[in-house]
């Protein structure tokens, strides 16, 4: 009995049916209709092409060499599975609720939450990182021009107070033991200042990242005042930012020297995978063109094409600028925030620096408005089936939107503005991603057989993995041993690694997880393209690190517990269970 009610699944009719409706005091509100492909597209885009091109594919690049476009390629393949898979129940059940709502469909209520849970991770506290991102490049590039004034913006106001604390110590101690301050890292000194000159009540510094907050504000509000003037805003900002990485690709060709590509993989496969993090988190929030599904005129139609227009679009943008920037420079110099600017800078093209820099600025706001539209959009489908309180599904009777999640969205992002640092969020965000995208291409396979499908529908095309996936493990098995057989004994050689085997497990569950979906395809003839979606996703899991693996754990864990003290009892699926059975 507790199996079945922990694993109840919704019905597609009936989750078409909830869709149709808002709440509002009891009165029955609708979204507005108002997205198209070419809309759809844009939004895609605007959350890839953001933090990830501007910033993040830096470090990549410095970790694997010029073979980190191959990391974009296998990752942008990865995602491609995913995205198909998402296209397809996009098409089955075009709702707000995203993944949510997926697995409520295919896997039941209780895996139904814990993706919910999870996408928190993705929407809210991932816009945390790039509400910080842009805080970073507004900055510099506000210091840049106020600097001829003789003027900065001062350092407790762009830092959180974590940051400046930890900073501020190590400084000290360097400063005791014969440092000099002006010789130390700038992040230090940053850090320093910010603690030493905020002003205060009492002994309490008050330090705070001004810019994150105010345009996390900004971005909140025309959220909450309705999509038609968030798409229009999103399509300028996705105009401008594509003509900019544009320009930056043929201008930046000019000065490629080929000599900078050999040698090609510098560090070897491990050195690829370094980036993974980094380069993953570049891709992240093409799924959320999935939220916005009661928003589009025909979903049906519209959603599968904007899912897999704007992540063609977003490859393509990313292996060119990938080749761009290791080709004009060596890849070691490639270690800093602003990889794109700083490129251009070395070669003394000032006006393509100062272009970049404030386009930068315009590309993270757009990922920013895109993550803000679609968290509200989860709570406001978990509310609809009881799992949150039904203020999460109140829809504003003027706006025609989910008035207090997007409200609450805002505060999630900025509040953690103030005490939590970037690097702390950016890998948590990308597992909470991939292990959202991993349910979805599960999802498919699961439907398989589903009595509730529409035949009109985008599918995934079925190839027969029968011996496809076998023959791909067995050769993947030989290459490790015949080429990397020290990557194989490293993983294995647990009485000697002195960290134990708590590192080594995320590859352990993935060589596991990897001979049971085996099995399965040669058993079940499960169709290919969500079978390679699970393996490169869990796969790209595994370069994600330990440490991540247990925060996200505790994570779900939290997120569970809020599921038997409220959510179990609340559903509207138990209600209508035990009302069945009280009237038997």
């Amino acid at each position: 009995m507790i199996e079945k009610s922990l694993f109840r699944k919704k019905s597609i009719s009936r989750i078409l049916e909830d869709a149709s409706k808002g709440h509002l005091d009891g009165e029955l509100i609708g979204l507005k209709k108002t997205l198209k492909v070419r809309d759809l597209t844009a939004f895609g885009v605007a959350a890839v092409v953001g933090a990830g091109i501007f910033s993040t594919i830096g470090a990549a690049a410095a970790d694997g060499g010029p073979g980190v476009a191959l990391l974009f390629i296998f990752t942008g393949l990865a995602c491609g599975f995913s995205a198909l898979c998402y296209a397809e129940f996009a098409s089955i059940a075009p709702v707000s609720g995203s993944a949510y709502t997926y697995a409520y469909v295919s896997f039941g209520e209780l895996i139904a939450w814990i993706i919910g849970w999870d996408l928190l991770l993705e929407y809210g506290i991932g816009n945390v990182v790039v509400a910080i991102s842009w805080s970073d490049y507004f900055t510099g590039f506000f210091n840049e021009i106020a600097g001829h004034y003789g003027r900065h913006m001062p350092e407790y106001l762009t830092t959180d107070y974590r940051s400046a604390y930890d900073g501020f110590k190590a400084t000290t101690d360097s400063l005791q033991h014969g440092a000099i301050l002006s010789k130390l890292s700038p992040g230090l000194q940053n850090s320093y200042h910010a603690w030493h000159e905020a002003p205060r009540v009492g002994i309490i510094p008050l330090i705070m990242n001004l810019p994150a907050i105010l345009i996390t504000i900004f971005v909140t509000w025309l959220v909450y005042i309705g999509i038609r003037d968030s798409k229009n805003v999103n399509n300028i900002m996705v105009v401008i930012k594509l003509t900019v990485v544009l320009l930056v690709i043929a201008v930046g060709a000019f000065y490629v020297n080929t000599d900078n590509w050999v040698p090609f993989v510098p560090h070897g496969l491990s050195g690829i995978m370094k980036g993974a993090s980094a380069v993953f988190f570049a891709y992240i929030g093409f799924d959320a063109i999935s939220t916005t599904a009661e928003e589009c005129e025909d979903p049906k139609r519209d959603l599968p094409k904007g899912i897999m227009y704007s992540l063609i679009i977003c490859t393509i943008l990313y292996v060119a600028v990938a080749f761009v920037l290791t080709g004009m420079t060596h890849y070691s110099n490639l270690r800093v925030g602003d990889p794109l600017s700083y490129v251009f800078a070395l070669k003394g093209i000032g006006w393509m620096h100062a272009i970049v820099s404030v386009s930068a600025i315009v590309a993270m706001a757009s990922v920013l408005l895109v993550f803000q539209l679609g968290q509200p959009r989860i709570f406001m489908a978990m509310s609809r089936d009881g799992l949150l309180p039904k203020v999460f599904s109140k829809i504003h009777p003027v706006y025609k939107t989910p008035s207090f999640s997007t409200i609450l969205t805002g505060f999630i992002v900025v509040v953690p503005t103030f005490f939590l640092k970037m690097d702390e969020l950016t890998d948590l965000t990308s597992i909470g991603t991939l292990f959202a995208f991993v349910l979805v291409c599960g999802g498919i396979l699961m439907m398989k057989d589903h009595p509730d499908l529409q035949t009109k529908r985008f599918k995934v095309p079925y190839v027969n993995s029968q011996f496809i996936v076998p023959g791909l493990f067995i050769l993947t098995a030989w290459i490790m041993l015949q080429f990397f057989p020290e990557v194989l004994k490293d993983y294995f050689n647990f009485g000697n690694s002195p960290e134990g085997i708590g590192p080594k497990l995320p590859m352990l569950i993935f060589i596991i997880s990897s001979i049971a979906i085996v099995i399965a395809s040669f058993i079940k003839k499960l169709s290919l393209i969500p079978v390679l979606g699970l393996l490169s996703c869990l796969y790209i899991m595994t370069g994600l690190g330990y440490i991540n693996w247990l925060r996200f754990v505790i994570w779900l864990v939290v997120g569970l517990v809020i599921y038997f003290i409220y959510g179990i009892k609340k559903s509207k699926l138990n209600s209508e269970q035990s009302s069945s059975i009280s009237q038997q």
